[in-house]
């Protein structure tokens, strides 16, 4: 496929889930007024920026599968809410006022499982080259590929298949259904769907196992990977919760699950793209020392107030906050803010980042980086890396001189 047609047909599928996507909500709207208008909107755009670094890098780099990957999923998980909105309004909205309600509906039901596990299994699988990492993990791609094969047939036949897909759909009969085999169904997809997860589980380990062996440039794509991977799991903690402190914070509820996706599709996207690919070591250095230095100043705040207060409450008998105790906490804090910084880096650099200590070694590392390298802009991202590590300067910039031109003739 030429790069022209790439190009095209990625960003056609892109469009194509802009089209299917406005006539998602506008059946939504149809069917129920929306209690959380916010975070339907917030959904589309998630799955909007998705498909967008979907077809970036399907149209940039049409030979690498992640962003066709990418994009199947989206469209696909798109159509499927399409296809589900529309089996709630031929159905219970407005009873047969559409066509093939039933059939559209198990399409959708099958559809939004189909483009989950495309995403859990196969990008991880094949990040970031396209490729598997050996041929000893082509027997897993089968078999992913013989489940997914499988997976729709779990819900096809099934007499009742919308039980646990859609509660607007619960009452709706499958006339494709096998009478008296709901349980038989139901048991058939619970095994095809562990059997799934463990395939995610295996395709995380080759991740592991790509990273262990990788060297250059995919070394530096599996940690922007990585990075994006961890800060989902952050905020699935905070989902966690959330969800058992019973906290109200609106819309905001809805955006914390669809975000973990949409950090992970932008690292993938700038690993594969290659985009200042060599910042990842300064970004993870500096989230781990923001992240310590906020914990512990957060602990030490609190430690303060309460410390004080108690003070405060010994010596005048008020148990209120008062303003000296704010006050006074805060003063500390920003007193011990620069030197707690500096101390916090030293640590995490001399645990985490040893060869800045051994100049030699850095510059004999990227000497033979030089050597190999033909690319003028990753050259310099190399040698801005480089730089930053091991002297960390406030800032950077690279000037380079155009070459003298002979005018003699």
């Amino acid at each position: 496929m030429s790069k022209r047609i790439s190009f095209w047909l990625a960003w056609l599928t892109w469009f194509l889930f802009l089209i299917i996507t406005f006539f998602a909500e506008f059946l939504t709207l149809k069917n129920a007024p929306s209690d959380n208008l916010l975070g339907d909107v917030f959904y589309d755009l998630v799955l909007l920026v998705f498909i967008t670094v979907g077809a970036f890098i399907a149209s940039h780099r049409p030979e690498n599968a992640i962003g066709w990957i990418i994009c199947a999923a989206t469209l696909i998980w798109a159509l499927s809410v399409f296809a589900l909105e529309y089996g709630v309004y031929s159905l219970i909205t407005a009873p047969g006022s559409l066509p093939f309600g039933v059939f559209v509906s198990l399409i959708g039901a099958v559809g939004r499982g189909i483009g989950w596990f495309l995403i859990i299994t196969f990008l991880l699988l094949l990040f970031p080259n396209g490729h598997l990492p050996s041929s000893r993990w082509r027997l897993l791609a089968w078999l992913i590929a013989g489940l997914l094969v499988a997976y729709p047939f779990t819900l096809l036949f099934d007499p009742t298949p919308f039980i646990n897909v859609d509660p607007r759909l619960v009452e709706v009969q499958n006339t494709l259904g096998i009478s008296g085999t709901s349980a038989l169904f139901d048991h058939f997809n619970t095994l095809v769907n562990l059997l799934l997860f463990a395939t995610a589980v295996a395709c995380i380990a080759s991740v592991i196992v790509r990273f262990r062996k990788a060297r250059g440039d995919e070394r530096q794509q599996l940690k922007w990977l990585a990075y994006g991977t961890i800060m989902s799991l952050l905020i699935i903690v905070a989902i966690i919760v959330y969800i058992f402190t019973n906290v109200d914070i609106g819309f905001l509820s809805s955006a914390l699950f669809y975000l973990p996706v949409l950090i992970i599709s932008i690292s993938a996207g700038i690993a594969i793209m290659r985009y200042r690919l060599y910042n990842i070591d300064i970004l993870i250095n500096r989230t781990l020392v923001y992240g310590v230095l906020t914990a512990l100043l957060a602990l030490i705040y609190f430690g303060l107030v309460f410390i004080l207060q108690s003070l405060v409450r010994a010596l005048t008998g008020q148990i209120s906050q008062t303003p000296l105790v704010i006050v006074g906490s805060t003063l500390v804090i920003a007193a011990i803010f620069q030197p707690l910084r500096r101390r916090i880096q030293q640590v995490i650099d001399r645990r985490f980042y040893r060869r800045k200590y051994d100049a030699a070694r850095t510059v004999e590392a990227f000497s033979a980086t030089l050597r190999n390298e033909v690319d003028l802009s990753q050259l310099r991202e190399h040698l801005i890396t480089v730089v930053q590590e091991t002297m960390q300067p406030a800032h950077v910039s690279l000037w380079l001189r155009q070459p003298e031109r002979d005018n003699k003739r």
